[in-house]
């Protein structure tokens, strides 16, 4: 995961600002801590956190799950609406389908890649949507570990697969393109238990025709790991 540099971080404050001045956001959508966390980070590289704060008292701030809230309650934001779990588009949809939205400028914090899902829909109801990206996924400067996982996958020596991001299945599906192994791959996991995280993460895996397992309800380590354990007990038993 790479952050913007200050300086970069900080020439993207002045010019979100400068647009946000001319045509003010009427509600904001975050969707991560990470992102909103380097937000703000490149508004306090140029000195214009303040103002920041001032439009966001102006706008409808939402979040789409726990993340965002600890680093928007840091900097004292208010929160106005919040997605219900499992914190997936459709639950910010969700949140938002008593709100009008025709003409309404929004912005949206991306998650990672664009969110064409919750842009498309937003659009179809009038609103008029501005993505940012303040941080970006990129492959580990390390790719070996995934370079063995292709390696156990392709020799049947492994039984499970933990995902716990989307971006770990891109990742993976990316370094097995580097050598010619993602052809393979979907029929590979499939013959495996495939524990997925959470709903966007089971997203991700079914887009490069990868059946989870299960999926962890609700999103969290605990029940994760407890349905690895029950699956990999009902494999052992047949």
């Amino acid at each position: 995961m790479h952050f913007t540099g200050w300086r970069r971080g900080a020439r993207f404050a002045l010019s979100l600002l400068a647009r946000w001045r001319i045509d003010p956001f009427k509600i904001v959508i975050f969707q991560t801590g990470v992102g909103t966390r380097a937000l703000f980070q490149a508004t306090d590289a140029a000195g214009l956190t303040g103002e920041l704060l001032q439009h966001l008292n102006s706008s409808v701030v939402v979040v789409r799950g726990p993340k965002p809230v600890g680093e928007l309650n840091a900097r004292e934001v208010r929160i106005d609406i919040r997605a219900a779990t499992p914190f997936t588009t459709e639950m910010v949809l969700a949140a938002l389908s008593e709100i009008p939205l025709h003409a309404a400028r929004v912005l949206v914090q991306r998650y990672g890649a664009a969110n064409q899902l919750l842009r498309e829909t937003l659009e179809k109801r009038g609103a008029s949507v501005q993505e940012i990206a303040t941080y970006r996924w990129a492959l580990p400067a390390d790719t070996q570990p995934l370079n063995r996982l292709l390696d156990a996958l392709a020799s049947s020596s492994v039984d499970a697969v933990v995902f716990t991001s989307a971006v770990q299945i891109h990742n993976l599906y990316a370094v097995a393109a580097q050598t010619g192994r993602d052809s393979g791959l979907a029929d590979q996991l499939n013959r495996l238990v495939i524990a997925s995280i959470g709903p966007v993460c089971s997203r991700a895996l079914r887009e490069h025709g990868v059946t989870p397992s299960f999926e962890a309800n609700p999103p969290k380590l605990g029940p994760l790991v407890a349905g690895l354990d029950e699956a990999l007990s009902v494999q052992r038993r047949h």
